[in-house]
């Protein structure tokens, strides 16, 4: 069962996280070049606060709670120290370049929580290597928003279409590591849908994916409410039959994914160019 990771800083959306099995609760507290990277894009910026850390360990029992901090600055290791007082089981870097970068964070969080690396650029994409032996380090997420644009290209799955989370899954796997990537949409909703994407997880054993915006979405008046547990339960019950797939399901699924992905970004390319003339 993957890990599915709800980012949150509300006590009753965690509360109800902890009853469901294999989740994992994530705080946001990444402020730092967000805004500017992100600046026209459809992408969610917390308002996550330190203090947020301890309200959201507060409620739960079994699932574990994920810090994503600010890239290195002056003021890391007041920031980790604050988070894992707070109960911080793991904590992750974002936006790292090199693998110094990692090293010094690992130094900093000093064994006292597992260490998430969160490869979003080039530089740490082309470096994996040379730090995925950091000590500390548990699990490996890709962060598909920012390494596509890091890439440049258009459409944020299209590294998953190139091979680059190929070649980052077997190198994370064979050092024994946890490896997840990107967001998940609704099983059938998303320029890739759901299930896609699901697929893609199941074939590559990647452990987590973060749960994106649409599962707190209701419908349209009138409509059947599906709420965020049914929206789970759905989830989990593809997971559940795609694993079922035989070796030729697997790949046929592979070529058809690629062929999506490959589209969909032909068309951003076209309509960004299409704006620009």
């Amino acid at each position: 069962m993957m890990d599915l990771l709800q980012i949150t800083n509300d006590p009753v959306l965690a509360r109800r996280c902890d009853a469901l099995p294999g989740m994992r609760l994530f705080v946001d507290l990444e402020i730092h070049g967000k805004a500017v990277r992100q600046a026209g894009r459809n992408s969610f910026i917390t308002t996550h606060q330190i203090q947020d850390v301890g309200r959201v360990k507060a409620q739960l029992r079994r699932a574990r709670l994920m810090v994503r901090v600010n890239p290195l600055h002056a003021s890391t290791p007041a920031e980790i120290d604050a988070v894992i007082a707070q109960g911080a089981d793991w904590v992750m870097l974002p936006m790292f370049q090199t693998p110094d970068e990692l090293r010094t964070f690992s130094r900093i969080v000093s064994g006292r929580a597992p260490i998430v690396a969160l490869l979003e650029t080039a530089g740490a994409l082309h470096t994996l290597d040379d730090w995925i032996g950091t000590p500390g380090l548990c699990e490996v997420f890709v962060g598909l928003n920012d390494l596509h644009l890091s890439l440049g290209c258009q459409f944020m799955f299209e590294p998953l279409a190139q091979g680059v989370l190929d070649t980052v899954a077997h190198r994370v796997s064979a050092h024994g590591l946890r490896f997840g990537f990107g967001g998940i949409a609704r099983l059938g909703e998303g320029l890739l849908p759901g299930r896609d994407v699901l697929a893609e997880h199941l074939r590559l054993g990647s452990q987590a994916v973060i749960l994106s915006r649409t599962f707190h979405r209701h419908d349209a008046p009138g409509a059947a409410v599906h709420t965020f547990e049914a929206g789970v339960e759905s989830l989990r019950n593809a997971e559940r039959v795609l694993r079922m797939r035989t070796p030729g399901q697997v790949d046929a699924d592979r070529l058809r994914i690629s062929a999506l992905i490959g589209s969909v970004a032909a068309s951003m390319a076209l309509r960004t160019a299409e704006s620009a003339a």
